[in-house]
């Protein structure tokens, strides 16, 4: 069995003597492992760099085997990753909740198309984390957790939307809330598409999908806590100026 796709390269560890074993998260195949032969060598490990997009072949003689991949560059990511701390903290993130969160071997076209796009963006700090907000919302949504924001779950009322109920994930307005307004969590106008868009608010933002994040998929699915990478960076983007 063969098959030839282009992906965003995950993890790499050492297999043996001369092998390492990567994951890719590829458009029409998903989260796909396989074995790199001389992975390890000084030719192709500079290659095999995380967030880096290659164009990859993967092999086996069944379906159910770990296969092998041959692995072609088309672009690095590297320089990007490394123009900055938030750059850097972001690439990890996304790779490591990419690699804790996918089914294996589950296609997922449309959160693999803004993955790209994100990963793109590395290096423009600027525009940079509410486009990852952005991406976080879109994983929750194709992992079947995604917020409804659209309409207050309590009155209807589609104005005046404050508050995200921590069990459904709908938005609810303070007239909605009453008495049960301490236990909603923030709904910032950033996670409408909506101003202010300061590091600030995207934080509080972060807070709220990261609530999902850990009740849901850490929870529920993972059954483990989510990587420490995202930590990071939310603690990177709360100290920003």
């Amino acid at each position: 069995m063969d098959w030839r796709d282009h992906g965003i390269l995950l993890t790499v560890r050492r297999h043996g003597e001369t092998s390492a074993i990567i994951e890719v998260f590829t458009e029409a195949h998903g989260r796909h492992a396989g074995v790199v032969r001389g992975g390890t060598s000084r030719k192709i490990a500079p290659l095999l760099q995380p967030g880096a997009q290659l164009d990859v072949t993967w092999r086996a003689r069944l379906d159910a085997h770990i296969g092998t991949y041959a692995v072609e560059p088309l672009r690095s990511r590297a320089a990007a990753a490394f123009s900055g701390r938030m750059a850097l903290a972001g690439l990890n993130a996304v790779v490591a909740l990419l690699s804790y969160s996918l089914p294996e071997r589950e296609s997922h076209p449309r959160l693999y198309r803004q993955t790209e796009q994100l990963m793109d963006l590395l290096g423009q700090d600027e525009i940079w984390p509410l486009a990852y907000l952005r991406w976080e919302q879109a994983l929750l949504e194709d992992l079947g957790f995604g917020l409804d924001l659209a309409a207050c779950a309590v009155t209807g009322a589609t104005e005046g939307l404050v508050y995200v109920s921590p069990k459904s994930g709908r938005a609810v307005t303070a007239a909605g809330a009453g008495d049960w307004a301490d236990r909603m969590l923030p709904l910032p106008p950033c996670l409408l598409g909506r101003g202010p868009e300061s590091d600030a608010e995207i934080v509080k933002a972060l807070g709220t999908t990261g609530h999902f994040l850990e009740s849901r998929l850490a929870m529920e699915v993972a059954h483990r806590p989510l990587p420490q990478a995202r930590g990071r960076l939310i603690d990177l983007l709360a100290r920003s100026p």
